[in-house]
């Protein structure tokens, strides 16, 4: 048998631990930890597991840092400073510095923290984003060689942000902009194509990065998540986007993208959707949907891959009693079966496997 831990956050005052074993398989909550408020999303250090970081998602809304045991224990806050805006999403560069996009207020921050990462230094300023439309939505921030992809919902773009020399200091040196109106949340990226899930149009696309932040780049592909025969008043806003790390067991990169129903539902919740990018550098490159995994959850907001060769999924809603449930790959990785679900906490919106 094996123990596998996992912090969660949410809207509340608290992080929760949970432990999963897999045989048999059981999810089981450990204990609660005190944060500041609405520890809506967090994020491990990349290299030190010791490490976590947290938003809290209010209107003047901060970061924390934790220090956790492996058996999942979170020390009080360590530091906290203010993110600049209301954030929705943090997470830890290679270079020492924290990145907090603000989905309220349109702005981010991109924090130095002390060598050994536990404490922050609040030097960075603020970045404001420009607005293309009325409004300015950042969602998340991807670093990928050398630069920080930031999908802007609000803008319908991509920012691509590139460091000024000093920690903290990042200016804006191109964009990518997304179809009008479909509202960019996350971004993954695989070798050099970079996919976005949209929110508002409930769509993925696939594009090629462009060597120079400055070109542009078409959309290759664009497919709908929405599974066929929604309930009757569902409307869909696309959450979040996974493309875990290959292995000799997992050897296709698929992609898993959560549909986040927020009309009308029935018992068969939200779906987690499979996708394949086919036909590379192809006249007919393009997604192809593998499957609809339904899970009886509403609003997934946050899920996360992990376990030995990423074998696993956890996710939760972000609203009704659906609580959090473990998902395990089967078929290479082109279906997902449920394993184990607790429901004491009903609501979570995002995970770190320690």
């Amino acid at each position: 048998m094996v123990n596998l831990t996992i912090l969660a956050g949410g809207y509340d005052v608290f992080i929760a631990t949970y432990v999963f074993s897999t045989e048999p398989f059981g999810l089981s909550l450990a204990s609660k930890w005190t944060t500041g408020q609405n520890p809506s999303w967090i994020t491990g250090h990349p290299t030190n597991k010791s490490l976590v970081y947290a938003v809290n998602e209010i209107d003047v809304g901060a970061v924390q840092a934790f220090v956790v045991d492996p058996q999942g224990k979170l020390s009080a806050p360590l530091s906290t400073v203010p993110s600049g805006g209301s954030p929705a999403h943090v997470v830890a560069l290679s270079t020492g510095e924290v990145a907090v996009s603000n989905y309220g207020g349109g702005t981010a921050r991109f924090i130095p923290t002390s060598p050994s990462g536990d404490v922050f230094i609040d030097t960075a300023p603020v970045l404001t984003f420009p607005l293309i439309t009325n409004v300015s939505h950042p969602h998340m921030a991807l670093e990928f060689d050398n630069e920080i992809f930031v999908p802007d919902l609000g803008g319908d773009t991509i920012w691509r942000l590139g460091s000024e020399g000093t920690p903290g200091n990042y200016k804006i040196q191109g964009s990518l902009p997304q179809p009008s109106g479909s509202g960019p949340r996350h971004i993954a990226i695989s070798d050099d194509r970079l996919f976005a899930l949209h929110e508002l149009a409930s769509t993925l696309t696939v594009q090629k990065i462009p060597q120079s932040p400055t070109c542009n780049s078409t959309i290759i592909a664009s497919a709908s998540i929405i599974p066929s025969n929604p309930p009757a008043g569902a409307k869909y806003a696309a959450a979040e986007i996974l493309i875990p790390k290959l292995s000799s067991r997992f050897s296709t990169p698929y992609i898993y993208v959560s549909n986040r129903n927020v009309g009308t539902t029935d018992e068969s919740g939200d779906s987690i959707a499979i996708f394949e990018h086919v036909n590379k550098g192809r006249k007919d490159e393009g997604l192809k949907l593998i499957k609809q995994v339904f899970t009886g959850l509403n609003q997934i907001r946050g899920m996360e891959f992990g376990g030995p060769d990423n074998e696993y999924l956890i996710a939760s809603g972000v609203v009704g009693t659906g609580g959090v449930l473990v998902l395990r790959r089967t078929d290479e990785g082109r279906n997902l079966e449920i394993v184990a679900r607790n429901t004491d906490i009903p609501t979570r919106t995002t995970f770190i496997w320690l």
